[in-house]
């Protein structure tokens, strides 16, 4: 019954790819992780024991150096 109310409101918003239960994960570890969140902290956040299954999670996007921030930056 969630993943019926998670696949229609992705087809609501007009999303083309395969919306399920699973891609919140996905999207949330990502979010995480581009605003600076390390691995660790996400692995509990997910309730994973072992960081590989955090880092599938995290699909990380390469800004290449442009994309780096400093501590004097923040």
């Amino acid at each position: 019954m969630v993943q019926r109310a998670v696949h229609d409101a992705g087809r609501t918003a007009g999303l083309t790819k395969r919306v399920i239960c699973h891609t919140r994960g996905h999207t949330f570890a990502t979010y995480l992780l581009e605003m600076g969140t390390d691995i660790r902290t996400i692995q509990r956040s997910l309730g994973h024991k072992d960081v590989r299954i955090s880092m599938n999670y995290a699909h990380i996007v390469d800004r290449g150096p442009l994309g780096l921030i400093g501590p004097l930056d923040r």
